[in-house]
This record gives C-alpha cells, structure tokens and sequence, in this order.
C-alpha cells in the first residue's frame, strides 16, 4: 500500500455508478423501481377500466318497455237515478240529461244511459224533447245516439213542431242536427212521411229523407215556417 496515495472520497450518488461498473445487480433493481413509479398509475387505471367493463358486461340491462294492458270495455263508474244540466259560458241553460242508469266506458270515452230523457234548447230559443230506451254520449254530451224507440221533438213555444220516431237516431245538440240511417217517421204540421232515413239541419232550415217514401199530407203550415223537404234515394 502507498502511503503517498490520497484517499478517495466515495459520495452517495456515486453508487449506481460504482455498482454498474462492478456489474452488481443495484442497477438492475432500481430500473425496476423507477418502471413501476413511472407506470403504475397508468396500469391501475387499466385494471379499474377493465373491472368496470366487466360490470358493465354482467349488469342485467334495462327493463324493455312495458306494455301497457289492453283498457277492457267495461265501465269505470256508473250513476243511478241520475240528471247532468249544461250551461255556456254565459251561464245561460244548454241541456239537461236524465236517465235510470248511466255507465262510463274508459277505452271509448263513452257513456251510455238507460231510458234517456233530453231537454235542450238552441240558440234561437227552439226546444228540443228526445226519449229513448238507451242512449250513447260522447263526454260532453253534445251527440246522442238514441237507441230503441227513439223519439224527438223539437218546437218553438209550442209552434212549427217537427217530430221524429225511430229505433235509431242520431242527434247533434251543438250543431242542432238529427239524422238516421234507419227507417222513420216524420211529423209535421199535420202531415205524416215514412222514410228509409232522414236528415234534418235545423240552421239551414233544411229536412231532406232518403226514399222510398211514403205520404199522408193532412194539413199545410203557414208561410215561412216549414222547412223544405226533399227525397233522395239510397
């Protein structure tokens, strides 16, 4: 050994040097290190994407879409003894519907009324009477099919009556119109017509009835009073 030699200071840093020059495994073990520190995040980050994915792939996917079940015809309520009156909006009288027994029907918005009773009046102050064993409404009331010995009235104070009787009728309130596609009979001003159908406008003032007809004029209205008649055929 040289005493004259100087010594050799070994700093910290200078390990992996010294190690990679000795060929020791140091190196190799804090490559190692260095790689996990660098890309653990990113390989946690995987596991959590593929465990995710995996959820995904074994939930139970959402309910389809239920299908709603069929609204059976039968009714949601049902009155006894009952009347329903209808007024505008300025609380002036429209109608009043009567019957024994009514029942509403969900799936058609539908009503239907044993031994219907109908009193209306219009616009111009005429009144309209109908009877029938049954009747089939719309919600609010303004179309009636009257059903098994239907019978309508209409007049003006008791003046220029028309009359209706048939198995089937079909009556507008609001837009004071009856017609039938079913044999009736008409009265009017005395006089009598069996017709294969009718269809009466009460605005236009106009009865029209589908032939074949048959007559018995007994009587003539007055001037103006009696709408025109006309036979059509079917």
């Amino acid at each position: 050994m040289n005493p004259d030699a100087q010594p050799t200071a070994l700093l910290l840093n200078d390990l992996p040097d010294l190690a990679a020059q000795t060929g020791g495994g140091t190196w190799h073990l804090r490559q190692w290190r260095d790689l996990l520190s660098a890309y653990l995040p990113i390989l946690i980050m995987a596991a959590l994407a593929l465990a995710t994915w995996w959820l995904v792939k074994r939930t139970p996917g959402p309910a389809g879409p239920q299908r709603e079940a069929a609204v059976r015809h039968e009714p949601d309520y049902a009155m006894e003894n009952f009347t329903l009156t209808r007024y505008d909006s300025q609380g002036r009288f429209k109608a009043r519907v009567a019957g024994s027994r009514m029942r509403h029907f969900p799936d058609r918005d539908q009503v239907e009324i044993d031994e219907v009773r109908i009193h209306a009046q219009a616009g111009d102050g005429r009144f309209t009477d109908a009877t029938a064993r049954r009747a089939l409404t719309n919600g609010d009331a303004s179309e009636l099919e009257l059903i098994g010995e239907a019978h309508v009235r209409s007049d003006l104070d008791g003046n220029d009556a028309l009359v209706v009787d048939g198995e089937w009728l079909h009556l507008y309130l609001n837009l004071e119109r009856l017609r039938s596609t079913q044999p009736v009979v008409v009265r009017r001003a005395g006089s009598v017509v069996r017709a294969a159908g009718m269809d009466y406008d009460h605005l236009d003032r106009k009865l029209r009835l589908a032939g074949p007809l048959a007559m018995v004029l007994t009587g003539s209205a007055g001037p103006g009073t009696a709408p025109p008649a006309s036979g059509a055929g079917r």
